[in-house]
């Protein structure tokens, strides 16, 4: 971008914002762009606290003040989970995937319309490694970015054969990362598809410490905790091999040339 400006950055869960595209709000911000961050859900599968903000959204204002954004959004949604069993809706509010995908496009529009956006960062159509929340939230950018007019609208992913040499890394450092082979056929995108390939390990060092601050998923018993724990006791080198670089498809109105 040749002008400072406000990017929007949509996002599944809690975490997600440093994992999938930490560097790349790092460096916007360093730049001197005002960086927003929306998550369609808190993290949480059951009702949301009364007294007090959800650990995950306390966890994630921790990690967006590492890479310097602004502005951290909640869009009122619960987690749906991953896996095979779809849980009835918390008592409280909806479930992302079962949210009205109209409902919540003009939620996440009235936000793109007041910040006076100028990009939306969200993700490809297999939500990268094909969570339902990812899905949605291509299915709710897409359609949010229409409503409100963003003129630029790129999705987070990773080419497919980049992904399989990552895990294989992975698997070699003890990451206990697992896509068949089949699975990574309808995961992330096609290299052909992708437009813009971001380095951002001068990033690193933020990029590791924002997934650090999600200590409610390093600490739990889970296999992406285990992955989680891993991956913030790299040493910056290696984790900056690894994550270090962000790849993003264009698929603004009118796309503008690579620079």
């Amino acid at each position: 971008m040749d002008r400072m400006a406000t990017v929007l950055a949509f996002h599944a869960h809690p975490d997600d914002e440093a994992l999938l595209t930490g560097g790349t709000l790092a460096r916007l911000a360093d730049e001197g762009h005002r960086v927003v961050v929306v998550v369609a859900t808190d993290g949480l599968m059951d009702a949301a606290p009364t007294e007090a903000e959800s650990p995950r959204l306390h966890e994630l204002r921790t990690s967006a003040a590492l890479l310097g954004v602004d502005r951290v959004v909640h869009l009122g949604y619960a987690d749906s989970g991953h896996g095979p069993i779809l849980y009835p809706d918390p008592p409280d509010r909806a479930r992302f995937v079962r949210a009205d995908t109209e409902e919540a496009a003009e939620r996440l529009a009235t936000i793109l319309r007041d910040e006076d956006a100028s990009m939306l960062l969200h993700y490809d159509p297999h939500g990268g490694y094909g969570h339902r929340d990812h899905i949605k939230v291509h299915q709710v950018g897409r359609r949010a970015a229409e409503l409100a007019k963003t003129p630029r609208v790129l999705e987070a992913t990773m080419p497919r054969d980049t992904a399989e040499r990552l895990i294989r890394l992975a698997h070699r450092l003890r990451i206990p990362l697992r896509f068949t082979p089949e699975e990574l056929n309808t995961r992330f995108s096609p290299r052909s598809d992708i437009t813009h390939r971001l380095d951002v390990r001068r990033y690193a060092r933020q990029k590791q410490a924002a997934l650090a601050a999600h200590r409610s998923q390093i600490n739990g018993t889970g296999r992406s905790s285990a992955v989680f724990r891993k991956m913030i006791r790299l040493p910056s080198p290696l984790f900056g091999l690894l994550l270090g670089r962000e790849w993003y498809i264009d698929v603004s109105p009118v796309r503008r040339p690579e620079r």
